[in-house]
């Protein structure tokens, strides 16, 4: 190993980590880039002649589990979580061999959950069989509507029933838990098209729902598209009417909020892994552009899989930067994220002003005054979509 990558990982052999610990990996490719998005991922035209590829991308990921594995030393891991870009472009047969990378240096925990996200389009019957054989329990897929016309805006380019199908197909194949993923509050959207969308979610019969108004980020061709008039910005009233109309539907359906943006039929359907991120847990991000968390540590890799697999191939690490966070930074995020989640926020946390606050959002609506004398800060319906503002409310002890 390289004598400097060594010295740098000396801060790390006393640093203890915390149960429950995760794996998450980054699959940057895709077929082609979706007009609102600015994750970190990469067309086969973007990446031609960098030599980057999924096989030397999975070498080295390998690569970089044999540094996680010196760093944090004998640890099983939790959850598992296979995100993107599009990981079902890999095939069943290569995510399996992610698993089986990740299963042969830490080891999984008896019932650990591994999930894959995954494009409707590039999914069957027998892809789904195969992640069940690999070992895989829950699988998530990107539907956001079932309007034609949505998808056209989002530059998706799955039919409108094939996430449906993907969704039946998983089920039937014996994946324990299934996700399909909305975007709301997109340009050209009418609350019909948005029920059209719950109605084909709950025809699917999945366990778990994760909604998202539509977000329009710098950079993006949507962006564009926006600047140059040719479509209007979201409506953030627009916004909270559909969040309410997600709620009320799949409440009444017997999926209930468990995160602002997350719903699921019963506990075990919550998505563990991302449980994790918002109980202030450790994980160990692996893939270009991923990020890691280690008791108050956090680092990221670099973003191109090429300079990614360099690097790693030179014994290397592929870390682009870190930060050390503060214990007041650290007591910043743990409300931040503790608030969204329907277990709410204990008031210890809090100081005495933060306290009183969380009394005043309580008259106020925006917390329920039921959850105060448990010990527990929970929003209401109306706090979720006033989040941000209560969550600084109790962080400066001043009113919403």
């Amino acid at each position: 190993m390289n004598p400097a990558l060594s010295a740098r990982l000396a801060d790390w052999d006393a640093v203890p980590t915390r149960s429950p610990f995760g794996v998450y990996v980054h699959v940057p490719f895709c077929a082609a880039r979706c007009g609102y998005c600015d994750f970190n991922t990469y067309t086969p035209v973007e990446l031609a002649g960098s030599g980057a590829s999924p096989d030397g991308w999975l070498d080295a990921v390998r690569r970089e589990l044999d540094l996680a594995v010196h760093t944090v030393g004998p640890r099983a891991v939790d959850t598992v979580f296979v995100g993107g870009g599009t990981p079902s472009l890999l095939g069943a047969d290569r995510l399996g061999e992610v698993l089986d990378a990740v299963r042969g240096s830490f080891g999984l925990a008896p019932g650990a959950e591994v999930t894959t996200e995954s494009n409707p389009e590039s999914t069957s019957p027998e892809f789904f069989a195969g992640l069940v054989e690999a070992g895989f329990t829950r699988v998530s897929l990107g539907m956001q509507s079932a309007a034609p016309h949505v998808l056209r805006v989002l530059d998706r380019r799955h039919t409108p029933g094939r996430a449906v199908a993907a969704a039946r197909e998983a089920r039937a194949a014996g994946i324990g838990h299934v996700n399909l993923d909305l975007i709301y509050a997109t340009p050209g959207e009418t609350d019909d098209d948005l029920r059209a969308s719950l109605d084909a979610v709950l025809d699917a019969g999945v366990d778990h729902v994760s909604a998202y108004a539509l977000i329009v980020e710098d950079g993006t061709a949507l962006a564009r598209r926006v600047a140059r008039g040719e479509l209007p910005a979201p409506d953030d009233d627009v916004a909270a009417a559909r969040y309410e109309l997600i709620d009320d539907r799949l409440d009444a359906a017997g999926l209930h909020w468990y995160e602002v943006s997350n719903w699921a039929a019963s506990e075990p359907a919550a998505c563990r892994h991302n449980l994790g991120y918002w109980l202030d847990g450790d994980w160990w991000g692996l893939g270009p552009g991923a990020h890691s968390h280690l008791s108050g540590v956090r680092w990221w890799n670099v973003k191109h899989p090429a300079r990614y697999a360099s690097l790693l191939a030179e014994g290397e690490s592929p870390e682009a930067g870190r930060e050390v966070l503060t214990e007041s930074e650290r007591h910043t995020e743990r409300v931040m994220l503790r608030l969204r989640l329907a277990t709410g926020l204990p008031l210890d946390l809090l100081d005495d002003d933060g306290r009183a606050a969380a009394v005043r959002a309580a008259e106020d609506g925006l917390l329920d005054p039921a959850a105060l004398p448990t010990g527990r800060a929970v929003l209401t319906r109306r706090g979720r979509l006033l989040a941000d503002g209560v969550i600084n409310a109790l962080l400066a002890g001043a009113p919403v």
